[in-house]
């Protein structure tokens, strides 16, 4: 069965930091990209990050550039997103979610397979 567990999460107020974690299990780490996106009601679900295990391939939304990053713990079948600088506007619930092979140059929710519980990010002003 496959699983994407996170953690992290919670409340910061701007120009914080905070990291989520994304923990899977079932199928083959190496194989796959993982990638972040982040949701607030009324609007899509929307690509913040991405990171092949695959090829190494990464993909940042314009908005995070420079303020998040990404990385893979291969042992520990984790994927990483730092997010630093934090703003209002990253207000969110959080999600990460598979998809075999490469990171796209414009992720959209409904290629990826599974997907995460969501952990809510709230930056306060």
């Amino acid at each position: 069965e496959v699983q994407l567990v996170e953690s992290g999460g919670g409340l910061v107020q701007t120009g914080g930091s905070l990291r989520l974690s994304c923990t899977t299990s079932g199928f083959t780490f190496d194989d796959y990209a993982i990638a972040w996106f982040r949701q607030v009601p009324g609007k899509e679900r929307e690509a913040v990050s991405c990171f092949s295990n695959w090829d190494g391939s990464t993909y940042f939304a314009d908005s995070v550039k420079g303020r998040f990053t990404i990385s893979s713990a291969t042992a520990e079948h984790t994927v990483r997103l730092q997010m630093n600088s934090l703003k209002p506007e990253d207000t969110a619930v959080y999600y990460c979610a598979d998809i075999k092979g490469y990171c796209s140059q414009y992720p959209m929710a409904y290629e990826y397979h599974h997907w995460s519980q969501g952990t809510r990010v709230t930056v306060s002003s």
